[in-house]
């Protein structure tokens, strides 16, 4: 199929970019990488009036850190964030994420802050950007503001983004250097949306699990930080016995749909035993060391 007809305008600054938007009255998309824009078009899911690009605009493609942590502008694709030293090093949980992100055309051309605008919820980038304590930072005609990860998802594909909003780019969390984690996903194929995804980071103190974050992906309608079960461990050794009632809360938790990749038990059961291990490597990790 082919999109709708529409109008193609190359934005030279973030500025432009808005007052485009906004003259658009609400019927405008900015594109970056496109590797999801473009197909809903074709299938005619969205019909923009307008196609604002914003591949021009300089500075929106490099990777800061900025003290404790670190920005990724809203052209930094997903093969820099799989390759950029600044993350290997400093968000070592990011980096192994990275690896299971799509196929390698869509790694050239997508964009980190694109997936995460897009929040579907079994990609990798929404749930990192939650668990990282993410900020996503938003120009508009009416000035620029900063919305917590938490506070962005709504629901599936949904966000609290406003018609003329434009993300130019997202702050994350790294790691303290003493830092464990864990991150395991499965799909049914390499580089495919994942049924579902776990990833945890926490650090050891006096030998109990200290500042414990643990999120989720596939098993429900978007994201999912999950606080509860952060407290359950947060300060408790993590024995054996503490990572099965963790198990045994995380499927009590959660409610995910079943659909024709899998039943809501199988994706339930699935969650688990994803955790059993994702957990497992960040307290193994955060004892030897974060890049072991």
């Amino acid at each position: 199929m082919k999109p709708a007809p529409f109008d193609y305008v190359r934005a030279e600054s973030v500025q432009h970019a808005v007052e485009t938007l906004a003259a658009a009255g609400g019927d405008g998309k900015v594109i970056a990488g496109g590797q999801s824009l473009m197909p809903m078009m074709n299938f005619r899911l969205v019909k923009p009036s307008v196609l604002v690009d914003i591949n021009r605009i300089p500075g929106l493609d490099r990777i800061e850190q900025r003290g404790n942590r670190l920005a990724l502008g809203a052209l930094v694709r997903h093969r820099m964030t799989a390759e950029h030293p600044l993350i290997a090093h400093h968000v070592p949980v990011l980096h192994h994420a990275m690896k299971h992100v799509a196929h390698l055309t869509v790694r050239n051309r997508g964009t980190f802050c694109g997936s995460v605008c897009h929040a579907d919820p079994a990609a990798e980038m929404p749930m990192m950007t939650l668990l990282l304590n993410g900020t996503i930072r938003v120009s508009s005609p009416r000035g620029t503001r900063e919305v917590a990860a938490e506070e962005f998802f709504l629901s599936s594909l949904v966000t609290c983004l406003e018609p003329d909003d434009v993300v130019t780019e997202i702050e994350i969390d790294t790691l303290p250097a003493d830092a464990g984690w864990g991150f395991e996903e499965f799909a049914r194929r390499h580089g495919d949306y994942a049924l579902a995804a776990v990833a945890v980071t926490m650090t050891r103190t006096d030998g109990v699990v200290s500042n414990p974050r643990i999120a989720l992906m596939g098993v429900g309608e978007m994201p999912m930080r999950m606080s509860g079960l952060e407290a359950l461990i947060d300060g408790r050794e993590l024995s054996g016995g503490l990572i099965e009632e963790l198990v045994s809360a995380l499927r009590d938790e959660i409610t995910p749909n079943s659909d024709l990749n899998g039943s809501a038990e199988y994706r339930r059961h699935l969650a688990g035993a994803l955790m059993r291990r994702a957990v497992a490597d960040a307290w193994s990790r955060a004892e030897t060391g974060a890049e072991s």
